[in-house]
């Protein structure tokens, strides 16, 4: 999968339309191979994004949980932490 895409579900505060977005753009290049598609391509290339970012909001919506909503400064922290052990050597 592609590491520009993150969890999205159960976050405070909640997921953003922009966030749904962006990581809706990011697997549709990674599953086309399409960084930035050729004119005969955009139009499909932005329909996916649009479809798959409308199926991702349904999806996000429906999820349920127990567990408590995860901190974004937290994960982020986390992230960090372990970039720095997997390549600082």
């Amino acid at each position: 999968m592609c590491r520009n895409i993150k969890t999205l579900f159960n976050f405070d505060p909640p997921v953003t339309t922009e966030e749904i977005q962006a990581a809706s753009l990011q697997f549709v290049r990674k599953i086309s191979g399409f960084n930035k598609p050729s004119r005969a391509n955009e139009a499909a290339f932005l329909a996916a994004v649009d479809e798959i970012a409308e199926v991702s909001t349904r999806l996000i919506h429906s999820l349920e949980t127990n567990a408590s909503p995860r901190n974004r400064e937290g994960e982020a922290a986390k992230a960090k932490a372990r970039a720095v052990v997997r390549f600082s050597a």
